[in-house]
């Protein structure tokens, strides 16, 4: 399935499930089996579908790729080392919420707009991010549809 032209490979689930599932993991999963494990996928192509692929996807034109003028979120990530953790259940929301997490390896650091947000998976205490807005837009929201 993962090889159909159609396929995004880097969209999850983050929000009401997360007591249940846990696809946060999967862009690492992606990387650790199919591409360094089994070479499914080269690297090139690992990393395109993980980033442009699922931001056109998603509508999110004004990232994806390295590129004057686009927003540049960067992983840097020791590629031959990258794993998880199994799952496990925490109790850190709001009013006593469970969640699903794991713990990764083999990220360097994560840089956001120009901060560097975690160093080998840890997080730096910086917040430059803000949040996602999307303008809806009818014509794209059909021409994705189709």
């Amino acid at each position: 399935m993962l090889d159909d032209k159609n396929a995004i490979m880097g969209l999850g689930d983050g929000g009401a499930h997360v007591g249940f599932i846990l696809d946060a993991g999967y862009p690492t999963w992606l990387i650790s089996y199919w591409s360094v494990k089994q070479k499914a996928y080269s690297m090139e192509e690992t990393v395109r579908r993980l980033t442009s692929d699922t931001a056109n996807a998603a509508g999110l034109n004004d990232r994806g790729l390295l590129k004057v003028g686009l927003k540049a979120d960067i992983n840097i990530i020791d590629w031959e080392n990258v794993s998880s953790s199994d799952p496990f259940m925490t109790q850190d929301l709001p009013a006593g919420g469970k969640r699903l997490m794991q713990h990764t390896k083999g990220y360097v650091a994560t840089i956001v707009s120009g901060k560097v947000t975690y160093k080998n998976g840890k997080f730096t205490k910086e917040r430059p991010g803000t949040v996602v807005k999307s303008v809806k837009d009818e014509e794209k929201t059909l021409e994705f549809i189709n």
